[in-house]
């Protein structure tokens, strides 16, 4: 799995990190990557990113509300959230000494 969830902003980890605090439905997990990141999901995209992870078991469908269905991070997403943002601490630490923005 691994590098598959690629960049800070790709979409599946964006998902997981929004349902890691809770279970979501698409509109939620929009509204609170776009206030916490900055990123804004479109329909399209934010979709494919939930067949993509659910096809991959790191989130689950929960049946539907009304016309809304939530969905919740499996122990296996949780896992994968936890490897890609050690990666991203590590990156970033990274880059900031190197940058000279922080002590050695």
């Amino acid at each position: 799995m691994g590098d598959e969830l690629g960049r800070w902003a790709e979409p599946g980890l964006l998902v997981l990190a929004s349902l890691a605090d809770g279970d979501k439905h698409g509109y939620a997990i929009t509204t609170d990557v776009a206030d916490h990141v900055g990123v804004r999901l479109g329909p399209g995209t934010l979709y494919a990113a939930l067949g993509r992870l659910e096809a991959q078991g790191l989130i689950e469908g929960l049946p539907a509300e009304g016309r809304r269905r939530p969905y919740r991070l499996t122990p296996a997403g949780a896992a994968e959230l936890s490897a890609q943002s050690s990666r991203m601490q590590h990156l970033a630490t990274l880059s900031l000494h190197r940058l000279g923005t922080v002590p050695a």
